[in-house]
């Protein structure tokens, strides 16, 4: 279970969107990244300050947490989260790519898939 929820979790940092050349992660400041798949769904909050917030549920149980993010220099977004869930590698790093409010699209990561969801707001 908690498992799922770090996958799931995974693929919520897969979303980079490009809105501004110098920052691929503008447009995610103020929206949500909904990834859903299987037994979870997790929202994801990224801030200009590099951090960011996540809740994620699976089978009636919930998971909180919170970190900083940064684009290494693979271009890949990596998340470190304060208190890690367990079995997840800290930090967790995915390759990102750009999207905007509104895009969906679907993340493998692990043989896994989840979509992926950019809505307008905190949700």
């Amino acid at each position: 279970m908690r498992g799922l929820v770090l996958i799931g979790s995974a693929f919520v940092l897969a979303a980079a969107p490009a809105l501004a050349a110098d920052d691929i992660m503008a447009g995610f400041y103020g929206n949500t990244v909904i990834s859903s798949g299987g037994v979870l769904e997790s929202h994801t909050h990224y801030r200009a300050d590099h951090t960011f917030d996540v809740t994620a549920t699976a089978m009636g149980q919930s998971f909180n947490g919170k970190g900083t993010w940064a684009i290494d220099d693979k271009g890949q977004l990596c998340r470190t989260y304060e208190t890690p869930p367990p079995g997840m590698p800290n930090p967790l790093c995915i390759p990102s790519e750009s999207h905007k409010v509104g895009d969906s699209w679907t993340v493998t990561v692990n043989g896994g898939t989840r979509n992926m969801t950019l809505k307008a707001g905190i949700q």
